[in-house]
């Protein structure tokens, strides 16, 4: 069962923020709530949840559940 909300660190203050992640497409820059630092996925990531938050994208989860493993859901 896939989840939908991840909580996201950031990188720059540590502040942690619970978002709900979407299902059909990938969050590339996250604004940081309180230091507002625009936050991008590190190479090899698909977006901001699977670099920074507690939970993957839900993009990576059904990659996960199908027994494929690799880096995200990108070309890299």
């Amino acid at each position: 069962m896939l989840e939908f909300l991840s909580r996201i660190t950031c990188p720059e203050c540590g502040e942690k923020s619970v978002e709900t992640m979407p299902e059909h497409h990938f969050v590339i820059f996250y604004e940081c709530k309180s230091c507002g630092a625009i936050l991008k996925p590190v190479k090899g990531d698909c977006c901001v949840f699977c670099s920074y938050g507690t939970v993957p994208c839900p993009s990576r989860q059904t990659a996960w559940e199908n027994g494929e493993l690799g880096h995200c859901c990108s070309d890299d």
